[in-house]
Formats: C-alpha cells, sequence, structure tokens
C-alpha cells in the first residue's frame, strides 16, 4: 500500500486485504514498530478494525515483549504500519519476528502486507526517509519480493524524482511505485493487479529506461 486514506473503518484497500485471508473473521495482527507503536496509531488501528468480521490485536516489541514469533504465527493476517523502515527491520531481526513473517507468509498462506514502511519492507530494497528528511536508498529488506519499493509516489513531492533518479542510476534495483490510496497485490512472488479507492491512484513499474503506469482495479 502506497499510503493515503488507510486505518480508517471505509478504507476500501483493507475490506479488500480482509477479503484475502482464506477463513472468515481472520485474526488480524498491526505491527507498529515503524512508529515505536505510539499508542494513537494503535487506537486508529482498533477503531478501524474493530466494526469489520475479524479478530483483530496488536504486538508491541518494545518493553519485555513475550513470545513475538509465536503471536506472529497464529495470524492470518498480518498488518504492517508506516514509519521508519530501518528501525523496524533492525527490531524485527533482534526478536525473531522476520523469520516468523517469512515462515507465515511462505508456509501457512497468511496475508501479509502494509502501507509505507510496511509497504517496503517486503522489497530487497526501497526509498526512506529513515535516516532524515532527505529521502535515500535503502538495501536491507526482507527480500521476499525482488526489486525495490517506493511508497507515497504522488503524495510526497520528493518521492518521484528521488526513486527514478535512483532506479536510473543503478544505486536501487528496478521495482514498483504505488500513490497514495493505491496497492498492489502479490500472491506469491507474482504480481497480480494494482488496486486503488481512489480515482487517478495508481501503480508504476520502474526500471532504468523510466517509468510506466500500471491501470488499477478501481475497489
Amino acid at each position: 500500500m502506497g499510503g493515503g486514506a488507510l486505518l480508517q473503518p471505509g478504507s476500501r484497500i483493507e475490506d479488500f486485504m480482509l477479503r484475502l485471508a482464506a477463513v472468515d473473521s481472520p485474526r488480524i495482527c498491526y505491527l507498529g514498530t515503524a512508529s515505536a507503536h505510539q499508542p494513537e496509531r494503535v487506537d486508529q488501528f482498533y477503531d478501524a478494525f474493530r466494526s469489520r468480521s475479524c479478530r483483530p490485536s496488536h504486538l508491541e516489541l518494545f518493553g519485555m515483549p513475550e513470545s513475538p514469533a509465536a503471536h506472529v504465527a497464529a495470524q492470518d493476517v498480518i498488518y504492517v504500519g508506516g514509519g521508519n523502515t530501518a528501525n523496524m527491520l533492525a527490531i524485527w531481526r533482534v526478536h525473531g519476528v522476520d523469520r516468523a513473517l517469512r515462515e507465515a507468509w511462505g508456509r501457512r498462506g497468511a496475508v501479509v502486507g502494509g502501507m509505507s514502511a510496511g509497504a517496503n519492507c517486503w522489497f530487497e530494497a526501497c526509498v526512506t526517509d529513515s535516516f532524515g528528511p532527505e529521502l535515500r536508498e535503502l538495501g536491507d529488506g526482507l527480500g521476499i519480493l525482488s526489486g525495490s519499493f517506493c511508497p507515497h509516489y504522488d503524495g510526497e513531492p520528493e518521492r518521484q524524482p528521488t526513486y527514478t533518479r535512483l532506479v536510473g542510476n543503478g544505486v536501487l534495483p528496478s521495482g514498483y511505485a504505488a500513490d497514495d490510496d493505491a496497492a498492489f497485490h502479490f500472491e506469491g512472488r507474482k504480481l497480480r493487479e494494482v488496486v486503488s479507492q481512489r480515482e487517478g491512484a495508481r501503480g508504476y513499474r520502474v526500471t532504468a529506461e523510466g517509468e510506466e503506469p500500471i491501470d488499477p482495479r478501481l475497489l
């Protein structure tokens, strides 16, 4: 998910994410590691999902977390929030959450995804503001999906020029970019479609030769 109007009861992208689960009333866990588990974001998650047909929970990795990998392993849907991608990845690795996410996705077929940092993390590399206000490359993703990713493609003015420059210069591998209110749906490692909850929001395939828009399916 590129970003936009998410963590809201009326978000059609989040409804779509829940429908991808293989069970009724799926267990969905919010991982807010990237924003240091800000209470207002956790509350926003529960406000958005308690009225939906699902069983929401959240996982905190600060303080004294108890069996975080086991909690991840029990989920049908894992929703990763936005924030600092680099910090999030480092904390996940300390607690074994990175391995638990791989197993949930690869062995059990859990739905995994998220917004902004929660979209960056699945790729090999991304564009991030993890190191300060100036956008730069990060090549330390989970690598479940090959290539690179850029969120907020139309939502922040420096995203598009920075990403196309980094890919064009070979600093980042080719990849995908998502406007706010657009999302990529992968089955396994194969791109199935781009979906959108706003007219004009779309996805892009970005290579050293330039960007190619991908028309979405409007939800």
